[in-house]
Order: structure tokens, then C-alpha cells, then sequence
């Protein structure tokens, strides 16, 4: 499949596992440049690694920075002033029935799930209208349609 991202810079947030991961190595594939984001920089280099491993001579690199909280949403934004596609991945939840999760678990899911995705767009936004090119995805997880058990 030809998506047109040959020569565009993609960041993925959330991208060492999973969806995420999946998206890098898709991404890079398509010929984008793509940016890895992870909490840890031993994350983060073994998923860029993981994306070479299965797409030889992309043009991968990682930013390790925690987008759970303002600051490391700015640390990655001063990492990565100007992106054409940004992939709002990263995201949290509590694997305990919803009646005990605590007020500052969902501070927590809500800084990661949503705010993250909302300070990463809003930096992106304007300048990708300014060059009239640019996709903001925001992924989710089928648990807003299939909750999971505990128990």
C-alpha cells in the first residue's frame, strides 16, 4: 500500500509495544521518518531497533519521554519541534472494577490518556495547518466497547 508518507516525519507516542509499535513499523515501511516514544530509553531503543529489524534503512529514531505529564510532553515537543503525522498512542488504565478505582488513577489515565494526545495536537495543529498538510490520529483501545473483567 502507497499511503503518499514517503519523505514525511511521523511521531508515535506509546510506540515500544503493541498498537504503537505496530504503527512505527507500518509507518516506517511506508517510507516516513519515524519518531519512537517510550517512557525509558531502553524501551525506546529496543523498539527502534525492532522497526530496522523489519524495515532495513528506515529512518527511525527514539525520543524517550514521559507524556503522562506536561513537562515530558514539552521535553518531547523541544525533541521534536515539527512533525507532518502524529499518532497519539500512548494510554493507561486500572485492571480493577471501575467502583475502586481511585481519584488519582484517573487523574493518571486522564494526563495520559487525553491530555497527552491534547498538548501534543495543539503544538502540531497550527503548524500543519500553516503548510496545509498533516494527519492527527488519536488511537483507543477496544475497551470503549468491550470492558474488561476483574476477578
Amino acid at each position: 500500500m502507497d499511503l503518499g508518507l514517503t519523505g514525511k516525519k511521523a511521531l508515535i507516542t506509546g510506540s515500544t509495544a503493541g498498537i504503537g509499535l505496530a504503527t512505527a513499523r507500518e509507518l516506517a515501511r511506508e517510507g516516513a521518518e519515524v519518531i519512537v516514544n517510550g517512557r525509558t530509553r531502553a524501551r525506546v531503543d529496543g523498539a527502534v531497533q525492532a522497526v530496522l529489524r523489519e524495515a532495513p534503512g528506515a529512518k527511525v529514531r527514539g525520543v524517550a519521554a514521559d507524556v503522562s505529564t506536561a513537562e515530558g510532553c514539552g521535553e518531547l515537543l523541544r525533541a521534536v519541534p515539527d512533525v507532518d503525522v502524529l499518532v497519539n498512542n500512548a494510554g493507561v488504565f486500572e485492571p480493577v472494577p471501575f467502583e475502586e478505582i481511585a481519584d488519582e488513577a484517573w487523574f493518571r489515565i486522564f494526563e495520559t490518556n487525553v491530555m497527552s494526545g491534547v498538548r501534543l495536537a495543539r503544538h502540531h495543529f497550527p503548524r500543519m495547518l500553516a503548510r496545509s498538510w498533516g494527519r492527527i490520529v488519536f488511537v483507543s483501545s477496544e475497551s470503549a466497547l468491550q470492558t474488561s473483567t476483574t476477578g
